[in-house]
């Protein structure tokens, strides 16, 4: 049995304080009664989250946790002590972050972008914000094109910094945001490119054909900021295309091609208009 995951555990026998629960290799755990299912046989399988309770002995909980060991996740800091600050885990007890491993004072009832590791001194699960340490892009476990999972982890200048799959760093530019973002948005991206160095340029659109749905994202964002009306449309010459939208002739007949499949525009000699948009 793993500490600091979810286990699928068998029950073993009922007892007055809970249910022990064994794995495989004939390890036992406490469920306590408070977390006992309202109908359960003995032999039935449970999936419970197995930690250590403020004696350190370890138990097992059937309230799953935001994170879980080597995991990211957005935590709100429920105290903060001489020892370090308590985080809500989503469990009865609070994840441990200490003031070392701050990387900066953590206030009470703020949020922060947490990863949860094993301490190697006293086993215990701890937290921490200092997380670049366990990111790496040297040996990418992805390729583009790839649908991922994403966690949004702040803002710059530039773009979104995400973390990819709880692995790797990634960057959505500005240009490439056409909807509200927050930092812990908990997202599904995809990997749009990879650069010199495994820097990673990822999507929040999914991208298809290559880059045929990224370029219709940024027509429509263009057109929404245009009163829904664009003088191009598929005649229009590859000079003009590009200044207007920053993109190739056949990369915009695609994007083009698709909207209109889409019903989300309509494509007019004088142009393409937004349905639904004032100039239509």
């Amino acid at each position: 049995m793993e500490l600091g995951r979810v286990n699928r555990l068998e029950i073993d026998r009922d007892t007055p304080p809970g249910l022990f629960l064994l794995d495989e290799e004939g390890n036992d755990v406490l469920l306590p009664g408070k977390q006992i299912p309202e109908s359960f046989e003995i032999g039935d399988m449970l999936d419970v989250f197995v930690y250590l309770d403020n004696e350190e002995r370890l138990i097992a909980t059937s309230e799953m946790p935001y994170i879980q060991l080597e995991e990211f996740g957005w935590l709100k800091v429920n105290q903060v002590t001489r020892h370090g600050a308590f985080l809500d885990l989503g469990i009865e007890k609070d994840l441990f972050v200490p003031f070392n491993e701050q990387a900066r004072p953590m206030q009470e009832g703020k949020s922060y972008l947490i990863y949860m590791f094993l301490d190697d001194k006293t086993d215990r699960l701890v937290g921490t914000s200092k997380i670049n340490k366990y990111l790496s892009n040297e040996n990418l476990t992805v390729a583009e094109f790839d649908e991922v999972d994403i966690i949004v982890s702040h803002m710059t200048d530039i773009g979104v910094n995400v973390i990819i799959n709880q692995m790797h760093k990634g960057l959505v530019y500005d240009d490439q945001v056409f909807q509200d973002i927050r930092v812990g948005d908990i997202m599904t991206g995809y990997i749009k490119k990879i650069r010199p160095g495994n820097k990673i340029d990822v999507s929040f659109q999914q991208i298809g054909f290559r880059n045929i749905e990224p370029n219709a994202a940024y027509i429509l964002k263009e057109l929404e900021g245009n009163d829904g009306f664009l003088g191009l449309n598929d005649k229009s010459s590859p000079e003009v295309i590009k200044q207007l939208v920053q993109m190739s002739k056949k990369n915009f007949k695609k994007a083009i091609g698709s909207l209109y499949k889409e019903k989300r525009i309509t494509i007019k000699e004088d142009g393409i208009y937004l349905v639904g948009g004032d100039s239509e």
